[in-house]
């Protein structure tokens, strides 16, 4: 088995645990309410049934010494005939005591069903629970992995990039010995924020398993104590001292809302104590937001340096089109010269050489071809004066 499959079974294991221990006390609440609901529903059966009779009889009395009272004893025909509403009356009766019966015994037996139902996913939780803390408590190496694993994994979910935002597990050699925290956080500016995993467990399962209210609170007193020790220790490491630009405090990660909500409850100085040594307790949800307020600094960051490349390419843009300005502005002058030079060019042409030509064109020459007049250009090159401008601007 690798070490991610272990860490991967270890995270599972815990998430297992906190939910069987919730499953288990739903359990023991669900019992009870379906024990009342029994007592009620038999009460209930019993305080209708003997209602329902009691009401028939009360009727059939009154009825019966209503109508004795007026016809007498001899009349017994007359009183079967009133009597016999009293008989239907009593057979309604009779049916529905016999359809909240058979309600009653269905309703019992699905209870009945759920109550097994729900005794043996008890006794599966009780079960499981077992052999996840059993599994915990056997290997505090593969504990510290599985911390260390709930801390990257929560850095990775804030957006942040493993070897570009965040390192695993750097060393540093120091007179003391050598010092490796399980993560550091670059920070812009190069700045750095140092955060170790702590997982420690034992006396917080202890306390898990305990039914005795005193006994639990002494276990959960343990567990703060050894979260206070854990702060104190990291904080005498001083990590900050050991890593240049790192922050004066470093995180204590603590893999779990409830591991730490437990210990402020029997310690409500935990914190503040912690602080006044340099490390800042941090559970998956405040450590989230600090890891997702790195990432948020450096995605600024990073448009910051985007902008900055943005305004360099622009002023070298704005530099190379100035020092174009400049070429074409030569350019455009020396064309106006050239202009120059053909038109004056055309005009001794025009005045000293083309008189001659044409005086062979005259004496029709053999052979001679009619010399075609040359076009003077009138119009100059446009000059580039913003850029010329800019150009002058730069040089100044």
């Amino acid at each position: 088995m690798t070490l991610a499959e272990v860490t991967t079974e270890r995270d599972e294991a815990l998430r297992k645990v906190v939910e069987l221990q919730a499953d288990a006390r739903n359990f023991d609440a669900r019992m009870q309410e379906l024990l009342a609901a029994k007592e009620t529903l038999t009460a209930q059966f019993h305080e209708t049934g003997a209602k329902l009779l009691g009401e028939a009889q009360r009727q059939f009395l009154e009825r019966a010494d209503a109508r004795f009272a007026q016809a007498g004893e001899n009349n017994e025909a007359k009183l079967k005939a009133l009597l016999q509403p009293v008989e239907a009356t009593l057979k309604r009766y009779e049916d529905n005591l016999s359809l909240v019966e058979k309600e009653r015994v269905g309703s019992y037996s699905a209870l009945q069903k759920a109550v097994e139902l729900l005794h043996a996913g008890h006794t599966q939780v009780k079960e499981e629970t077992a052999r996840l803390v059993n599994a915990l408590r056997s290997s505090p190496k593969a504990r510290g992995r599985w911390g260390e694993q709930s801390l990257k994994n929560v850095l990775l979910q804030a957006g942040l990039a493993e070897g570009i935002d965040f390192e695993m597990e750097v060393s540093v050699d120091t007179d003391e010995g050598r010092l490796r925290p399980d993560v550091i956080v670059n920070l812009p500016g190069g700045r750095k924020l140092i955060i170790d995993a702590k997982c420690s467990l034992n006396a917080y399962l202890d306390a898990s398993e305990q039914v005795d209210d005193e006994a639990r609170k002494s276990h959960l007193k343990a567990h703060a104590a050894s979260i206070r020790t854990h702060a104190q220790q990291l904080g005498s490491k001083a990590y900050w001292a050991q890593f240049g630009d790192a922050a004066d405090y470093v995180v204590m990660y603590i893999p779990g809302e409830h591991f730490l909500t437990a210990a402020l409850e029997q310690d409500d100085k935990l914190w503040e104590r912690a602080f006044e040594g340099k490390v800042l307790l941090a559970t998956p949800t405040n450590l989230v937001a600090i890891a997702r307020t790195v990432a948020s600094v450096w995605r600024q960051e990073k448009l910051a340096e985007q902008a900055a490349e943005i305004a360099a390419l622009g002023k070298e843009l704005h530099s190379r089109l100035a020092t174009m300005g400049s070429h074409v502005a030569r350019l455009g002058r020396n064309l106006e010269l050239a202009n120059g030079a053909y038109n004056s060019f055309v005009g001794s042409l025009e005045s000293q050489v083309m008189s001659q030509a044409k005086r062979f064109e005259a004496l029709e020459v053999s052979g001679a071809k009619e010399v075609e007049a040359l076009p003077v250009i009138e119009s100059s090159p446009r000059p580039l004066t913003k850029l010329v401008s800019t150009a002058s601007g730069e040089a100044a």
